[in-house]
């Protein structure tokens, strides 16, 4: 056997084995040796990388990391229907004369923020905006953060989180300050690592409180239920949904937002075929969510269950209201707690 199919191999038997608690604030280094643990983890358009995704034992990865300034480096594109067409219109962090013409701080604002080893042209950004556009004539900001994103070191990738974030906050004050943007018409969608920068994002902010927090299968590795400072929570704006789709492999699995919705019960999706790695249903999140954006309401119909044991065994109980998952606008004020839906295997996915 060659070694990098037994790597694979290897990666498949051991990937994500320990418990999500071993990856947070509350493991403790020892003397003792670290085994890496490897893992098949794949980016924003599903190519798979076996990385070490123990922070503590990074061997073969002491590479020099390439330096990334989360301010300078991180590009903030505004579309409008004006023009949805062009590569957008970059507006600089604190340059109130970058705002340009397009700009209008009256407007509804969604800014979109991608994962590992994407940037700004990922297909997340670009089909989650144009299902915005489509939808209404919105300010939509693309958060591209690829200079630190594109890194074939996971673990260095996922560290850049916290300084994105808090450039993010930067940005929407900024924009409040100098672009009359008020903060009720703030969303922040996000996959994967982009899910949970959002969520930084809305810790970051200072002039305000952001409306609404979208997180999109945030990711698993190396995040933690005991160190909600560091991932998506339900604080983080005035409403915080979460779409689990790969939960306990790729994406979060347990609830950690104001109302969290698992679509086929969360953690594998119809049409993936053998998505052993969870790639296809790692993206079903965003799928799921532009599709959900251009129909109105959202046809995605969730039922509402008593605790998140009835998700995991599959045995939801109806309590209280139905709602519809995603959508525009949020489902501030009107959904909480955990919920279950059935969607196609294909598009459209919604069954209405």
């Amino acid at each position: 056997m060659k070694l990098h199919e037994l790597l694979l191999a290897l990666a498949f038997g051991v990937a994500f084995a320990l418990p999500i608690e071993e990856f947070g604030q509350e493991h403790i280094s020892t003397d003792e040796e670290h085994e890496p643990t490897w893992s098949l983890v794949p980016d924003g358009n599903g190519h798979l990388h076996l990385v070490n995704t123990d922070p503590y034992n990074l061997v073969g990865q002491e590479e020099p990391e390439l330096h990334f300034n989360a301010d300078s480096d991180t590009i903030f594109r505004l579309f409008t229907r004006a023009n949805r067409n062009t590569a957008g219109h970059v507006i600089q962090l604190g340059n109130a004369g970058s705002l340009g013409g397009l700009w209008s701080g009256g407007r509804q604002t969604r800014l979109i923020i991608h994962g590992w080893n994407n940037n700004g042209g990922s297909p997340v950004n670009v089909q989650i905006r144009n299902a915005y556009l489509d939808r209404a004539d919105i300010n939509v900001i693309t958060v591209d953060w690829g200079a630190g994103a594109q890194n074939p070191n996971y673990v260095t990738a996922r560290n850049h989180i916290n300084a994105v974030g808090a450039t993010v906050g930067r940005f929407v004050d900024f924009l409040n300050l100098s672009g009359g943007l008020s903060f009720n018409n703030v969303y922040i969608v996000g996959h994967s690592l982009g899910g949970h920068t959002a969520g930084i994002a809305g810790k970051r902010v200072t002039r305000g409180r952001l409306h609404s927090v979208i997180a999109l299968d945030p990711a698993l590795p190396l995040f933690s239920i005991n160190a909600p400072n560091e991932r998506v929570a339900p604080t983080d704006a005035n409403y915080v949904e979460v779409i689990h789709t790969n939960g306990g492999l790729l994406g979060f699995d347990l609830p950690i937002g104001q109302a969290d919705f698992y679509p086929n019960g969360g953690r594998s999706q119809p049409g993936c075929g053998v998505d052993v790695a969870g790639t296809c249903a790692h993206s079903r999140a965003w799928e799921f969510f532009a599709e959900s954006v251009r129909t109105n309401p959202s046809r995605f119909n969730s039922v509402r269950c008593a605790n998140y044991d009835q998700i995991l065994n599959n045995n939801c109980v109806s309590s209280g209201a139905n709602r519809n998952m995603g959508g525009e606008p949020s489902n501030i004020g009107i959904a909480n707690g955990v919920y279950h839906l059935i969607t196609n295997g294909a598009s459209p996915f919604a069954r209405g």
